[in-house]
Formats: C-alpha cells, structure tokens, sequence
C-alpha cells in the first residue's frame, strides 16, 4: 500500500511493452478501462512481438463504436490464433513458470475477450510480483454520459482514491488543477526508455529479474 490510496485506469492491452507495467507497479488498484471505444488501430488486440511485427488476436468485426468490454472472438479464431502463434514460434519451451503459464493462456479455451486480456495482465503483474487490486471501470456504476477527466475522475473517487497515475500520454488530457479540486493528487510517468519495448518475447525467455528491475527503475514521475 502507498502513503495514499493510489489509482490507475488504463485500457487492457494485449501483452503490452513493459512500459505500461510501470500503472501495475506503481498503483494499490489497477482499473482495468473496458467501457470505452475499441480503437482498431489500438493496443488492445495486438502484442509487438519484434519492431513492426505483430501477433494480432482474431476479433470478429465489430460497430464503429463498439466497447472493449463487448469485443467477441472471431469464428474459428481458436485455428487462427494458433497459426498466428506458431508463426512467432509459440509456444515455446517453458524454461520458467510463468512462460509456462503464459503459454497455457495463450494456447487455451478461448472465452470472454475481455477475460482473456485481463488475464494476460494478470500473469505478467504476478511474474514480475506487482500485486494491485485489478478490477474493472465497467462494474463501478459510473455514469456513463461523462467523458474524459471527469469519467477517471469519477473512478478514482468511486474507489476512494487520493492520487491518480497516469501514462506519460495524458498530460495533454488532464489538468491537475481540476484533479485537485476533487481532492486527488494527479502524478505523470514519464516516457518509457527501458530495455524492454517487447515483453512478451521477454517474459517467455530467463530475464524475469532484468525485466522487473527495468520497470522498477523507470517507474519514475514528471514534475
């Protein structure tokens, strides 16, 4: 637990760089943002495996303005996915636990989309032993008319939060004055440089230490 109850919302990537790990590390509950638009050209179905190569998750199209929380799978996407999967050579031999369990989800039954994303979170929060709570926006009961700041505003103050992190990309977003007027501290990462811009490829390998230490090293803050 942080000196205060520290929040993060953040969209359920698909194996994201290790970058995004730093709102798991940092954060007492992590909020998985599922009610919000899916962008197609996003993160949250696809994982960079190599620079410009991606392992995309078979998704079955959706409207425009589809949420995250009601993404479906795509018909047979289980064969696709385990084409998909074999073309980056998985799965691989399991030299550690958790490849071991990251290889099972990968490979298992396919059910709820979203169960499936917030699973992958999951397993590499425990590997690399960051434990916040993880629940997620869409069972807070919050008002879905609001938008932007004040919808994470709202979260925060549903969990009874006192500061919010939030990836270096939102500076633009957000205005600290308006967070703390509703009594939260608003703190910025700052942009990710650490060795690790592909994890899945590094949680599968032997560099668990390397990989939570470079984390924990650039879990650094903007001033």
């Amino acid at each position: 637990m942080t000196d205060k109850l520290t929040i993060a919302v953040m969209q359920p990537y698909f194996f994201p760089y290790a970058g995004y790990f730093r709102l798991m590390a940092t954060s007492d509950i992590f909020v998985v943002f599922d009610d919000v638009q899916f962008a197609r050209r996003g993160r949250v179905h696809r994982c960079e495996m190599t620079p410009g190569h991606w392992l995309t998750l078979p998704v079955a199209p959706m409207p425009f303005d589809a949420l995250i929380k009601d993404l479906r799978w795509a018909n047979d996407a289980r064969t696709t996915l385990d084409k998909r999967l074999a073309f980056f050579g998985l799965p691989c031999q399991a030299r550690t636990l958790a490849a071991e369990q990251i290889n099972g989800h990968l490979t298992g039954s396919l059910g709820d989309v979203t169960d499936f994303l917030e699973e992958g979170l999951r397993l590499t929060a425990d590997a690399l032993q960051f434990r916040p709570d993880v629940v997620r926006s869409s069972r807070l009961g919050i008002d879905p008319a609001l938008r932007a700041q004040a919808r994470v505003i709202a979260i925060v103050q549903a969990l009874g939060g006192q500061r919010y992190i939030n990836a270096p990309g939102g500076r633009s977003l957000y205005s600290r004055d308006a967070f703390q007027q509703a009594g939260i501290d608003l703190r910025f990462l700052v942009p990710y440089a650490g060795r690790f811009p592909h994890i899945l490829p590094a949680l599968l390998g032997n560099g668990l230490a390397d990989l939570r230490d470079d984390i924990r090293k650039t879990c650094q803050f903007a001033k």
